[in-house]
């Protein structure tokens, strides 16, 4: 073989080892990117959050369990808590924080005689129901239990149709759930008053489908006021 031939033939040789060589380091990344999906997709590792110090929180509606939001999920549905996460404060709430408040029951036809106490019963497991169900026929008029504005109507996998309200000094927030529907016109920003229609008793979310009821919820917000989070207070205490 002639010098040139030889100097041909080496050429190729390396042309053909570099594109072995390209060939197999792609395999190998591709290989290790896919083996580390499948240990992420069978939880056997954890990709690193944006904010580590973010807890998971369990939230009072049976079968829900979120990381509790840090920033306000503006358009984000599905990613809050359908019931507020409760938050342990440097005091506790009490009812009589509403005393003289004089609150409606905000189901149509329900007596304060016919509430049964379910704060400290369990959903889910261990997690405490922190508020009140109060069954009605589908379709039972829900009203405001005082005056106050409309802080966030809310669609959540857990609590279905929801209702934030604020109280008049946005000191207090109040959470209805499981609607069928909101009132025609409802929206978010709006100033109801004490007995108005927001909406209608319904199974929307995790409600048992055959047990139309209004799941409400009473909590003191924290001083950023987010419509998420607070302190649980009650409701047996404050509407009886």
């Amino acid at each position: 073989m002639t010098r040139r031939a030889k100097r041909i033939a080496w050429n190729e040789w390396l042309r053909d080892l570099r594109a072995f060589g390209a060939g197999a380091a792609c395999g190998f990344f591709g290989g290790a990117v896919l083996v580390l999906v499948l240990l992420s997709q069978y939880h056997l590792i954890s990709w690193p959050s944006q904010n580590p110090n973010v807890p998971v929180r369990a939230v009072d509606d049976p079968g829900a369990a979120v990381i509790e939001p840090r920033e306000q999920p503006s358009g984000t549905t599905g990613r809050v808590a359908s019931t507020p996460a409760t938050v342990i404060g440097p005091e506790p709430s009490s009812p009589s924080e509403l005393a003289g408040r004089d609150l409606v029951i905000p189901v149509d036809g329900v007596r304060p005689d016919q509430l049964t106490r379910q704060f400290e019963d369990t959903r889910g497991g261990s997690r405490r129901h922190e508020a009140i169900d109060i069954l009605a026929p589908r379709g039972t008029p829900i009203r405001a239990v005082e005056d106050g504005t409309v802080a966030r109507l809310f669609f959540s996998k857990a609590g279905g149709t929801t209702i934030y309200q604020f109280d008049p000094t946005s000191t207090f927030c109040y959470y209805y759930a499981h609607l069928e529907r909101y009132a025609d016109g409802l929206r978010e920003g709006q100033p109801v008053k004490k007995g108005q229609i927001l909406g209608y008793v319904g199974t929307s979310g995790n409600a048992p489908k055959n047990t139309p009821h209004l799941h409400f919820a009473i909590f003191r917000l924290t001083e950023a006021k987010h419509w998420w989070e607070g302190t649980a207070i009650d409701p047996y205490d404050v509407l009886r």
